[in-house]
């Protein structure tokens, strides 16, 4: 079973403007449920601090899940986006 794992860091300047806008994270979750809804998103953390997040897709390639992320309302906040490849084994 192939995934995709993202590893997303917000940058410093970001965290500060998504603070100082409460709608913006909503718009970002409305993203997030609707993935899990629609069966392609398999997990999703985010870190203690909220300056990173891990997401695992299945069911869609690499460029789909790199178009996924770009329409996220954080993605001008983002400092590092990272893919990886991976292959399910439990």
């Amino acid at each position: 079973m192939n995934r995709i794992l993202v590893l997303i860091t917000l940058s410093e300047n970001g965290i500060v403007s998504i603070k100082s806008n409460p709608e913006l994270p909503k718009k970002e979750m409305e993203f997030v449920i609707r993935w899990k809804e629609e069966n392609i998103l398999e997990s999703f953390f985010i870190s203690v601090s909220k300056k990173e997040a891990v997401l695992i897709f299945k069911d869609i390639d690499e460029p789909g899940t790199k178009e996924l992320i770009g329409a996220l309302p954080y993605f001008p906040y983002m400092a590092k986006i990272e893919y990886h490849n991976l292959n399910k084994q439990f």
